[in-house]
């Protein structure tokens, strides 16, 4: 109720409530009449009302509620004369309803009633309540005549009953006025001395919680319900809890009373450090679930961060549900404390067993293991292996270059692999396929050494130097500076080219070949070829025997 908006009009009250009643008796008056007709076809009965004059009564006041007539010819019946030959059984009954009311009216007791506005007249309006009828002068309605009232609702106090006359007077005005002297003394008390106060929680709605304090109600925004911030009031209470509010302000105008539990209540964030620090391990109520994260309450009006990289060492967490539910309680860890952000990050895996740890305590670099493809990627694959995730390598897949992951395996597919590498310290595991067959380089190097004369077809060519094929997986380095007499910008790809093995290493699967020593090493077995031939006897003499004869 907006009480600024009530209009209060300066009247004569005696003077214009006389006038209502008189006009009220001039035209109405309670009398006991006959039935002398009922007429069906025209709906009316008609009543002898005394001093030889009959009135019409309309039948449909004296039907019941299936359709039937209540009365009958010779019966008589209260009605109240309405002028012009009209009269109302229905009138009469509202009229011998109030005469009895006002007969048992006790004048040390204080009448509440509610009703209906149904009729308005220069004096004021009749308030219907439940059948009777009351009048309510415009002075005490607190009823603005720019708005019709009729059908309006009121809540008035009966202040006068006049028996002779057989009205009740009631006042609107005096309850709001008292409702409103009730609520300036509340709201008086609660901004003075802002001290907390228990209220008791009336309704909840999405934007916070109207909450009654000492019989006035007050709104509890959802940004004043927590120190954690806004919630959903829905999630915290029910309607019936009582709580701890403070007064924040009151708008007289809108007549809008602003309460806050969060006020009512220790900020957790004033002395932080005495109530969590990092590192410690707390007790944890999942809150909220999000795509990114989840939100846990650690009790204190504290609420703190799980990122979804804090959930579990899986690195392939999807989606927090897939791991949490709602309200269910988890142990977590502080990892930061943000004072002036006011947030808390917390971590679940650090708690957990690190899988890292669990796997080097059963396996080892060399150990051949079973394992399923996660993902694949460009450059090769993930396979998990128990809880942890280890990378195969394309060049790892095959020692045919020409495979790779997209090309040879599928997710989940399960594959054998060797354990080649393990960076603990990283969490990372590197695993190769290729190692359980058999090395083409490692034959290869068996059956040639250092020095010996290959020929290879050009597959590559790189600013370093070519790549050449000697054999089926096999193939060798020529670097830039071994190419020579060969110009590398004149070498094309399936070009063969004829070198000595430089460097050889069968576990290490390299192989560099040298087009230069070539061309030195054929030179010298050519001198050591012509130094077999050479007769042992020959001369110096007979050498350059010609060159003597000059």
């Amino acid at each position: 109720m907006k009480f600024e908006d009530i209009e209060i009009e300066e009247v004569d009250f005696e003077a214009m409530l006389e006038e209502s009643f008189k006009k009220s008796e001039s035209r109405s008056d309670l009398v006991t009449g006959t039935i002398v007709k009922i007429d069906e076809k025209d709906n009316l009965a008609v009543v002898d009302i005394g001093g030889g004059r009959d009135a019409n009564l309309s039948l449909d006041e004296i039907k019941d509620e299936e359709g039937n007539i209540a009365f009958k010819v010779g019966d008589t019946i209260d009605v109240v004369t309405m002028g012009r030959g009209r009269i109302s059984h229905t009138a009469a009954l509202s009229r011998v309803a109030l005469n009895e009311f006002i007969a048992e009216y006790d004048e040390d007791q204080e009448y509440i009633i509610e009703g209906v506005v149904t009729k308005t007249n220069k004096g004021g309006y009749v308030v219907d309540c439940d059948g009777l009828e009351f009048f309510m002068p415009r002075t005490l309605s607190y009823l603005s005549s720019k708005v019709d009232p009729k059908g309006k609702k009121v809540k008035a106090v009966i202040v006068k009953v006049d028996k002779d006359k057989g009205s009740v007077v009631v006042s609107r005005k005096e309850l709001i006025e008292r409702d409103k002297a009730k609520t300036d003394e509340i709201v008086g008390a609660l901004l003075e001395s802002k001290d907390p106060v228990i209220g008791t929680i009336k309704k909840i709605t999405s934007y916070g919680m109207f909450v009654d304090v000492g019989g006035m109600d007050g709104l509890v925004h959802y940004s004043q319900i927590s120190h954690k911030g806004p919630v959903n009031p829905s999630k915290y209470f029910q309607e019936g809890d009582e709580v701890n509010v403070i007064a924040l302000e009151y708008d007289k105008k809108k007549r809008h009373l602003s309460l806050s539990i969060k006020d009512a209540n220790p900020d957790p964030w004033a002395d932080i450090d005495a109530i969590i620090g990092v590192g410690d391990t707390v007790t944890a109520t999942v809150s909220k679930i999000e795509p990114y994260g989840v939100f846990v309450d650690l009790g204190e009006d504290l609420e703190a961060f799980l990122h979804v990289s804090e959930i579990s060492w899986d690195k392939n967490v999807k989606h927090p549900k897939d791991y949490l539910e709602n309200n269910s309680e988890i142990n977590v860890e502080v990892i930061e404390i943000d004072k002036e952000g006011r947030r808390l990050r917390v971590s679940l895996k650090n708690l957990l067993p690190k899988p890292m740890d669990a796997f080097t305590a059963e396996n080892r670099v060399g150990d051949v293991v079973t394992g399923t493809v996660t993902s694949i990627t460009d450059f090769g694959a993930f396979v998990r292996v128990g809880a942890i995730e280890g990378l195969l390598h394309n060049q790892e897949i095959s020692w045919d270059k020409s495979q790779n992951a997209k090309s040879e395996l599928k997710v989940g597919d399960e594959v054998e692999v060797k354990i080649i590498k393990i960076d603990r310290d990283a969490g990372k595991i590197s695993l190769s396929k290729k190692a359980l067959e058999a090395s083409p380089v490692k034959a290869f190097a068996e059956t040639h050494k250092n020095g010996a004369i290959v020929t290879g077809t050009v597959k590559d060519k790189k600013d370093f130097g070519v790549f050449i094929a000697l054999e089926d997986n096999v193939d060798a380095l020529i670097r830039t500076e071994d190419l020579h007499p060969l110009k590398i910008d004149e070498i094309e790809k399936g070009q063969e080219i004829k070198g000595v093995i430089s460097f050889i290493d069968g576990n290490t699967d390299r192989i560099r070949v040298s087009v230069k020593r070539l061309e030195r090493q054929e030179e010298r077995e050519a001198m050591d070829q012509l130094n077999l031939d050479q007769d042992d006897s020959m001369t110096l003499g007979d050498a350059f025997g010609d060159k003597f004869k000059r």
